[in-house]
């Protein structure tokens, strides 16, 4: 159904007021999947208008799987090892993190998140020593890249150096993700002996502080790519224009504009926000998005020197598809899904309160959906 602003807004502001236990009917939810349906079709509408603006827009991948801009030499092969490789398998150890950032998937939690274990790595759900490495590259073979996450790495990366060396001489492509505040000569020259390919600095999370770009320009001297990949807020959206010229300047190669996601942590830092559910999965600000295709616009057009990538939930919901075809899933098969244990409504309002955001069609409730109508 096509269901109209109004009755939406009518609605939600009903099942907002429910108690939290108490579900909704099958009817009630039609109508609740109605709305969430309407505003990702308006959401979408205007992403589309703001990318057909983009001169020279690339894709990569099969489908195309993402969109960027920018030399072509300059793509991060991490971000092809996870689009178009075996996936992109995360190695995690550090349960620590030395900022705190609004955006962040931990968000008030960051104090209690769970140990992975004294000498252990977590890779695919698995907790693994050094010394296993051999037995699982012989046995499971070698992944094209795997990612450094979880929290900030760089809290022990003197840990990581016999990991990295391994992974290295096995042939797999290894990028690191770090916020840069305690990156240094001395640890990024010691990444890039051990063979480190990639490291990407979450610019967003200093506030683009200057001595973290300065950071960037020096792990280049060491590793082979360097960019950025911070989620794509109002806050960096200022703060990257006042320091354009300097971060262009630090000699990187790509920025990666990642879509802002929300879960049961950091959703209330957005709270007032627009949000759409992209395919009932990723939770988001329509900003956010919004900011990743005006960023690319302007790369386009000024030509920058580096790839401007389109790291957004449909590139998310694309390598999950593609995940699963290496694996030998079954047509259709996904782990894509929502991160919010349940349908916030109530955060659903501002949306369908704002007189900027028109749903494309709209049409009257059939008979036993309005409001009069016992609905359940």
């Amino acid at each position: 159904m096509k269901i109209s602003k109004k009755d939406a807004l009518r609605w939600f502001t009903f099942f907002a007021e429910l108690p939290e236990d108490e579900p909704l009917g099958i009817r009630q939810t039609e109508i609740a999947l109605a709305v969430f349906s309407q505003i990702e079709r308006a959401a979408e509408a205007r992403f589309t208008a703001l990318q057909e603006k983009i001169p020279g827009l690339k894709g990569v991948g099969a489908g195309p799987c993402s969109y960027y801009v920018g030399p072509d030499g300059h793509f991060p092969l991490g971000c092809k090892s996870c689009l178009t490789g075996t996936g992109l398998s995360a190695v995690r150890r550090t349960n620590h993190c030395d900022a705190r950032c609004p955006f962040c998937y931990d968000f008030g939690v960051l104090d209690s998140i769970e140990p992975i274990g004294e000498d252990l790595w977590e890779i695919g759900g698995g907790k693994y020593r050094e010394e296993d490495f051999d037995l699982l590259f012989t046995l499971q073979g070698k992944p094209t890249g795997i990612a450094y996450v979880y929290l900030e790495p760089m809290m022990e990366i003197e840990k990581y150096m016999g990991i990295v060396r391994r992974f290295h001489d096995a042939g797999v492509h290894q990028h690191l993700y770090t916020n840069g505040l305690r990156a240094n000569e001395e640890n990024l020259r010691a990444l890039g002996e051990a063979g480190l390919d990639e490291i990407r600095f979450n610019l967003g999370a200093s506030g683009a502080a200057d001595a973290v770009i300065e950071k960037m320009a020096t792990a280049k001297k060491y590793i082979p790519q360097v960019g950025i990949e911070t989620p794509m807020t109002r806050e960096f959206e200022r703060v990257f224009h006042e320091k354009k010229e300097k971060i262009l300047s630090a000699g990187i190669d790509f920025m990666n504009c990642a879509e802002l996601h929300l879960n049961e942590n950091n959703l209330v830092n957005y709270l007032g926000e627009n949000l759409y559910f992209y395919r009932l999965g990723y939770l988001s600000p329509v900003f956010s998005r919004e900011i990743t295709l005006k960023l690319m616009r302007e790369a386009a057009e000024e030509q920058w020197p580096i790839v401007v990538h389109d790291c957004s939930n449909r590139t998310k919901f694309a390598r999950d598809l593609h995940e699963k075809k290496v694996e030998g899933g079954w047509f259709g098969q996904t782990s894509y899904g929502r991160e919010v244990p349940d349908y916030p409504y109530a955060a659903f309002l501002p949306v369908l309160e704002d007189p900027e955001f028109t749903f494309l069609e709209e049409e009257e409730l059939p008979e036993g959906y309005r409001p009069g109508d016992i609905v359940i």
